[in-house]
């Protein structure tokens, strides 16, 4: 298998932008019209996220013991859209058809045979995944138990899962809304597991965002919504952590961090012991810092400090500019392991930042779902929840 003509034929293919998914889809639901059910009413989010997640994995086969997790996620991760075996021949057929259209005379049989082959080995690893998990549920159903509207643009949801529903703290989900049939998006609890089994989520309106939209107007106390398996482990921490923490939140990218506080907090009020942790909030505007009063509070802890950063508000009378530029200048972090969560602009300038400081690369965390996952949102308006668009 020549995977470099593999990566080569794809960088092709994806300088022709929006027409690739446009054709891939027309000629999917072409093929099988009974496919389109499975997909959201307006396609306008969907865009090339399934054509260009598939893209993406099979050309990089010539890495797959590193990129097997992913596919295995992926696999189990679609039985929530009641994919089966069959559907994976109709996905690649339309797969294979959107390459040679694009292609054209580079289309060789040779080509074609590999792309055949890496499709067959990613499709196979998928479908392996998602028997695998099949004892498992491909969603857990959760009603919301309350909603508060924190502010302009933030809503708090409480969620009560109606089976148990396991996760570790900074760990994400994907959720579906009864207004935004298939329309699923990811959302990171902010909260670590209660005995009550109840789930708080920051969820922030997001422009053109259907599902943001939808869940900071429209959703109801009494609504169902649906819950995707637990994901994700870069933000996740043992409860026996020694080594202090740096923590750098944008937005509702606070969430996470929120949640493995709280799992630091209850170790330090069972045991007395707890690693020294700094969290740095960044947000646009002064009154976004909606956690405010929570974190302020748990600031009289011994082993924690709370920094406010605001970059787009001259009246505020502390930290300004970009959080992760004024987290890296305020200390010496060598040492410490760095959690970082938010828009990939926003970690990508914090890694950037925290690097120059003297932090090692390998003691920054941050969480990238790669294709399984949504894009975070920008850094101080929707953080780590959102639409992804």
């Amino acid at each position: 298998m020549d995977t470099a003509a593999l990566q080569s034929s794809w960088q092709i293919v994806a300088k022709s932008g929006d027409d690739v998914p446009l054709f891939f889809y027309s000629h999917l639901f072409l093929s099988h019209p009974e496919l389109r059910e499975m997909f959201p009413i307006s396609m306008a989010a969907q865009r090339d996220k399934l054509v260009g997640a598939l893209g993406s994995v099979v050309s990089s086969v010539d890495r797959i013991e590193e990129v097997v997790p992913l596919i295995q996620q992926l696999g189990r991760e679609h039985r929530r859209f009641s994919v089966v075996a069959e559907h994976y021949g109709a996905v690649g057929a339309s797969l294979l058809a959107t390459l040679k259209h694009f292609l054209g005379p580079a289309w060789t049989p040779e080509l074609a045979a590999d792309w055949s082959a890496a499709y067959g080995l990613v499709a196979r690893t998928m479908v392996e995944a998602a028997e695998a998990a099949a004892d498992t549920p491909a969603w857990w159903s959760a009603d919301v138990t309350a909603i508060e509207r924190r502010t302009l643009d933030v809503s708090v949801l409480r969620l009560q899962p109606h089976e148990r529903y396991d996760y570790r703290a900074g760990q994400s989900f994907a959720m579906e809304v009864p207004q935004r049939p298939r329309l699923w998006r990811y959302f990171s609890p902010a909260n670590a597991p209660r005995r009550d089994g109840s789930i708080e989520l920051h969820v922030q309106l997001v422009d053109g965002g259907q599902v943001s939209t939808s869940i900071v107007r429209s959703t109801k106390v009494g609504d169902t919504v649906r819950l995707g398996a637990p994901i994700g482990t870069a933000l996740t921490l043992p409860n026996d952590i020694a080594t202090d923490l740096l923590m750098v939140a944008g937005g509702t990218g606070l969430a996470p961090l929120r949640a493995v506080l709280e799992q630091v907090d209850r170790r330090w009020q069972v045991t007395g012991e707890a690693p020294r942790v700094h969290l740095f909030h960044g947000v646009r505007v002064s009154w976004s810092l909606y956690e405010r009063e929570l974190l302020t509070q748990l600031a009289h802890r011994p082993w924690f400090d709370y920094t406010e950063v605001v970059s787009d508000d001259p009246s505020f009378p502390g930290a300004r500019g970009l959080v992760g530029a004024v987290a890296a200048r305020s200390g010496d972090w060598r040492g410490r392991t760095a959690l970082v969560c938010g828009s990939p602009a926003m970690v990508e300038h914090a890694v950037a930042k925290l690097t120059e400081a003297g932090v090692t690369r390998e003691h920054i965390r941050f969480e990238s779902f790669g294709a399984a996952g949504d894009a975070n949102q920008s850094q101080q308006e929707p953080g780590r929840q959102g639409d992804g668009q």
